[in-house]
Parts: C-alpha cells; structure tokens; sequence
C-alpha cells in the first residue's frame, strides 16, 4: 500500500505536470488544489528538490516546478524516491530488502515468490508510465470483473 506521503507526492507532481511550461506554481496553489497539507507539501517539495525533479523558485513571483519534461519522469522513479519500495512485503524489495518476521525461510516461501513476481510486473508497468501520460480518473479495466 502506498505510505500518504507517496501519494501527496504522485499529486502534487501531477499538478506540476499539468502547469509544465508555465512557470512556477506557489506553494499555497498546489496544497490547495490538491488537498495537501501545506507544511507536508513543504517537505514533499524539498525532497524532489534534493533529487532533481523539482526546482524552487523565491521571491514574489516564487514557487515550484518540473525540473525534467514529464515525459522525463515516470511513475516508478516516483514511488521510489518518496517511498523506497515497490514490493509489498520486505522481503520482496530490491532496494530495501528484510527478512519478514514470523514467516517461513525465504527459500521455502511460496508468497515470497508470488509477491516478487507481482513487485516485478508493478515495477514494469511503473516504469512505462510518465507524468506525461494521460491517466483517466476510472481507467476501463482489461477484464470484466476486475478489482
């Protein structure tokens, strides 16, 4: 499940990729648009700050934007920068891997696999979608039934 603050993240770079090319969007315009608490934003904004994906702004006429075009930026990288993981379960990370508590050795463990098959197909389709790419708010889903 993605932590608040991924998806804080995820919509205030949407919002930033919809203004792409207009100059900076304030602080104050992207918290309220997007529901985010102000001083959270801050520190969202701070961070992909840090990594490059967005740049500041001061003065009057101040506040954020893309660093990179959206096509630049795909979800996936998103995720990980503000969250660290794609996997569900630690002990299917890549980058943050644990041993899950109370579960049987890795070797043994048919959810591992499961869950590390689903964190590589999640991986996948993260890493072909960018901010650039045009997200209905109810995408159709490829089967009947699906949830």
């Amino acid at each position: 499940m993605l932590s608040q603050k991924t998806r804080y993240t995820l919509r205030a770079l949407q919002h930033l990729a919809d203004k792409f090319g207009q100059g900076s969007v304030r602080l104050d315009t992207i918290a309220e648009a997007q529901n985010i608490p102000r001083k959270f934003l801050t520190v969202i904004l701070s961070e992909m700050a840090r990594e490059g994906i967005v740049v500041s702004h001061r003065g009057r006429d101040g506040g954020y934007e893309l660093a990179l075009p959206p096509v630049d930026i795909r979800y996936g990288d998103i995720i990980r920068l503000s969250r660290g993981s794609l996997a569900l379960v630690p002990c299917a990370s890549r980058n943050a891997h644990e041993t899950c508590a109370n579960c049987l050795p890795e070797a043994e463990c048919r959810l591992r696999g499961l869950m590390l098959m689903l964190r590589d197909e999640t991986a996948a389709m993260l890493d072909r979608i960018t901010l650039a790419d045009p997200i209905a708010v109810e995408p159709p889903f490829a089967e009947a039934g699906a949830a």
